[in-house]
């Protein structure tokens, strides 16, 4: 059995067996952070949730500004070269710097954003009345914290990620996420949202400390060293600083939204985030763990200068990405009402809250190929040490969205940021796949138009048929009760997926094998 499962994951199979384990983890995750939402939304009120997620805005910039950039498209591709040419001693000494200059960066912004935080705040949150304005400052403050954590903990899993140790690195948010749901289920019915609080911070550290026993098993040890001058710690900074932009303006982005929602009815924050969460669950089951588990063998791939074999890889997640959501997409759209019924609606969310997501969600779902796809593309650009181009076109597509989100937003609500979310998405992956096409010719060819509309069309299909059985399993169940809805939703699903797997099957579609498999290794790509 160790054999076998070793075996998945070398050579040609280590995609795949990367996928599987994060696909099951990452799916895990995201159901328990569905999860940790409903218990959320049944022991907190929405206005509340409205100060909770908002307290989370300044934490998320000043960590996506300063880290997760730095990690993704600069980190892993260096520290992957220290990998390949067995020089971990090296490696490890800019792992340190990097953990200790990120310590020292987030330790000094917790301080400086804490003291201005009662001026910051306002600025997000314009329309918050002066009480729910001073929770928000002191959450805010607290969640500071988590940044520190958060800094060391994502480094150590670019180490696992370069090594393609993909499992402590997946379970990581599990823990997050089960720390958050023991306060939102436990705590939060006796002590409010405060204890909420405290668990997110406990869930950071706890982030941290399940992948600190698989990086010190492959050599690493926390060492005093602070070699800010080492040509690779220059490399990274200059490698992040486009992706940091890049990443600082989606996060400002939702700043924007964040303030937006704020002036329309109490709730919309709430409202904005949990279906946002609900939208993430297939994107990154089938998005992100495609493009995590890929990453490594792209940048092998660029550092071979294998080209075809770039190409090869990337064309097929594409479409096995591809294949995935876009059903998902159809599934969400005429779902969303079910799914925020079933997920959410209980406790203090009431039926007002579940209209308002449920469209939030249906628009939001529109993106989900973009979504998917982004991740990807954007990596494969970090590949070839290039993040200026991904930087640019993020920046292009958060100002479209943002300028349509105003408007948008005072003509249907909270809903019309999902909508311009989802234009600026599609505005984004199209770009990123155009440049990077002009690139690598051969990761857009016949075969994946063929592929995408075949994929479409079935999915059309599938659509009528859960449309159909949606309707007609409404007949034969109480639809205010739970298990009536579930029963509803698990007859319109179950015959969608029959169909559209079934008519996979029927029209042999390969994308059906991969997903299936997990295995994108078969023949060369074609050239036409």
């Amino acid at each position: 059995m160790l054999k076998k499962i070793s075996g998945l994951f070398s050579g040609e199979n280590s995609v795949r067996g990367a996928s599987i384990i994060l696909i099951i983890t990452l799916a895990f995750s995201n159901i328990l952070g569905l999860i940790r939402d409903r218990f959320l939304t049944k022991n907190i009120a929405t206005s509340d949730l409205d100060i909770y997620y908002a307290s989370f805005r300044i934490p998320d910039l000043v960590f996506n500004l300063l880290i997760l950039g730095a990690i993704t498209s600069a980190f892993i591709p260096i520290f992957t070269d220290y990998v390949s040419k067995k020089e971990l001693k090296e490696g490890y000494k800019v792992t340190n710097t990097l953990i200790n200059i990120a310590v020292l960066f987030m330790i000094i912004s917790a301080i400086i954003l804490g003291i201005f935080m009662p001026n910051i705040i306002p600025l997000i949150v314009p329309k918050f009345d002066s009480g729910r304005m001073q929770e928000a400052v002191k959450y805010s403050r607290l969640i500071m914290l988590t940044p520190i954590f958060f800094s060391i903990s994502y480094i150590i899993g670019g180490v696992l990620n370069s090594f393609k140790r993909f499992v402590a690195y997946a379970f990581a948010p599990l823990v997050y996420n089960a720390a958050i749901i023991f306060g939102a289920a436990f705590l939060a019915p006796k002590y409010g949202l405060s204890a909420v609080i405290y668990c997110v911070i406990a869930g950071s550290f706890l982030h941290l400390v399940v992948q600190l026993p698989s990086a010190m098993k492959l050599g690493f040890r926390f060492q005093k060293v602070f070699a800010w001058r080492h040509k690779d710690i220059k490399r990274i900074v200059r490698l992040m600083i486009p992706r940091t932009i890049g990443m600082g303006i989606n996060q400002i982005m939702f700043i924007a939204f964040t303030a937006i929602a704020s002036s329309l009815v109490a709730g919309s924050i709430a409202a904005f985030e949990l279906s946002n969460n609900i939208m993430t669950m297939p994107v990154v089951v089938f998005g992100t763990s495609f493009a995590t588990a890929v990453f490594p063998t792209l940048t092998a791939k660029i550092a071979e200068g294998d080209k075809s074999g770039f190409s090869f890889y990337l064309n097929r997640s594409v479409r096995s990405i591809a294949f995935l959501l876009i059903p998902s997409s159809v599934i969400f759209i005429l779902l969303r009402a079910q799914i925020v019924r079933l997920i959410l609606g209980s406790g203090k969310f009431d039926w007002d809250d579940t209209r308002r997501t449920a469209l939030t969600l249906g628009l939001f779902s529109i993106s989900l190929l973009a979504q998917g796809l982004i991740p990807i593309l954007a990596r494969a650009f970090y590949a070839l040490k290039n993040t200026r181009t991904p930087m640019y076109i993020s920046i292009v597509a958060a100002i479209i969205s943002i300028s349509f989100a105003y408007p948008l937003a005072h003509s249907y609500g909270v809903a019309g940021l999902a909508l311009a979310f989802s234009i600026g998405s599609f505005i984004n992956v199209f770009i990123l796949y155009y440049y990077l096409q002009k690139i690598y010719p051969a990761i857009w060819n016949k075969t994946i138009i063929i592929s995408f509309m075949k994929i479409i069309a079935i999915s059309l299909i599938m659509g009528f048929c859960v449309w159909a059985s949606l309707h007609i399993a409404a007949n034969y169940v109480n639809m205010n009760r739970f298990f009536g809805v579930l029963t509803q939703t698990l007859v319109a699903v179950g015959i969608g997926l029959i169909t559209y797997f079934g008519l996979s099957y029927l029209f042999d579609l390969d994308e059906m094998k991969w997903a299936i498999t997990r295995k994108i290794n078969g023949e060369k790509i074609s050239q036409n």
